[in-house]
């Protein structure tokens, strides 16, 4: 893999709110892995944390980026970049503590490593560049340099140059006639040849004059096309970086394979808890399926007692009338019963004392008699 963890902890992480910029948002429920990543591709370290199969936190790390603890167990670092400011809450100051060493170790390691690749690039690009002014050059001059090619070729075809001496006639020189006639005819051929390569060389000259100006249009042509392919050069990149992003995202799901494992078996585990609850509850499904068809049986009894209830509701609340009727003729009754009563009581007490005059009189007649 491109990157490999060299540092992780866990924190319940947060992000400032893009509206308001002022309140933290958190991006997790409960705490998460945060660690530092090592991309010895590209030489850059980056702060990533994932929530099951979601990056939460994708930061690379800068030598312009600041960790700021803002409490005893909080510490934040704004990431231009994404155009957001991370949070992260620990659960200890020695763990908030290890992170921001860690922070400002590899924020230290990123400028060494960006000063090094700058060095790099600086030294890489001046030969280069010196290559390309160099071809620059030979292709632009070549043309000339065929056009003075003749001359200077026929400097050396005369037939001085070809003897290898410099033949020069002075006066009172003796002078024969052979060797006169020969140098005359090897002059004749050197003419003829030096001629000859002429015309050769003025029709490579035409050829490569018709090659320099395809040339000069295409370079027009290629100057004109520079600004759609920096356009396409640019959209290439953000692409690249896209696709780098992704494949980051990738290993580092593929890197924390084991706490996917692990998420797994509780996966499988929960699956199986599930499973054996929805058993449960198809079981009490069926058998609730046959206390339903059974109430369709007492559907129809409860139909026949509810009118059975209502007519006897009816007869109740008849009932009740009557009974609520010889209520008030019994309290009539016992009104008339309780005067009736008085009046009998006055006329027992009435009679008791007509009794009481009858015997004081019968004791008075009794007591006449017995003395007459």
């Amino acid at each position: 893999m491109g990157e490999q963890p060299i540092f992780s902890t866990r924190a319940h992480v947060f992000q400032i709110d893009p509206n308001t910029k002022k309140n933290w948002v958190p991006t997790s429920k409960h705490a998460v892995t945060v660690s530092y990543f090592y991309d010895n591709t590209r030489n850059v370290y980056r702060i990533i944390s994932l929530d099951g199969t979601k990056a939460i936190i994708n930061s690379t790390i800068t030598p312009n980026m600041t960790f700021t603890k803002t409490s005893q167990k909080f510490g934040q670092w704004a990431d231009s970049r994404a155009n957001t400011v991370y949070g992260l809450g620990f659960s200890s100051e020695s763990n908030l503590a290890k992170f921001a060493e860690k922070f400002a170790e590899f924020k230290e390691a990123a400028r060494l490593a960006k000063e090094k690749s700058q060095e790099k690039m600086e030294l890489t690009s001046s030969p280069s560049q010196g290559g390309a002014v160099k071809r620059n050059v030979l292709s632009v001059n070549k043309p000339g340099n065929k056009e003075s090619a003749p001359g200077d070729l026929l400097s050396p075809l005369t037939p001085e140059s070809v003897n290898g001496t410099e033949e020069r006639l002075r006066p009172g020189t003796p002078q024969h006639a052979e060797p006169r006639a020969e140098p005359s005819q090897s002059a004749l051929l050197f003419s003829h040849s030096s001629s000859n390569i002429n015309k050769h060389w003025e029709a490579e000259l035409e050829a490569l004059k018709g090659n320099n100006a395809k040339l000069t249009a295409a370079l027009l042509e290629s100057t004109a096309n520079v600004k759609q392919w920096k356009q396409q050069l640019a959209a290439y990149q953000e692409e690249a970086e896209r696709l780098h992003k992704r494949v980051t995202e990738l290993e580092c799901v593929s890197g924390q394979t084991t706490v996917i494992k692990s998420q797994k078996t509780e996966l499988n585990q929960t699956i199986e808890e599930l499973e054996s609850a929805l058993r449960a509850k198809e079981e009490e499904l069926e058998r609730l399926k046959a206390e339903v068809e059974s109430t369709n049986d007492f559907r129809s009894q409860k139909d026949f007692l509810t009118q059975k209830l209502q007519h006897t509701e009816s007869m109740n609340q008849a009932l009740e009338a009557r009974l609520s009727d010889l209520e008030r003729r019994l309290q009539s009754n016992q009104q008339e019963r309780e005067a009736f009563r008085q009046s009998l009581r006055q006329l027992l007490e009435l009679l008791d004392g007509k009794l009481f005059e009858l015997t004081e009189l019968r004791d008075a007649l009794g007591r006449i008699i017995e003395s007459s």
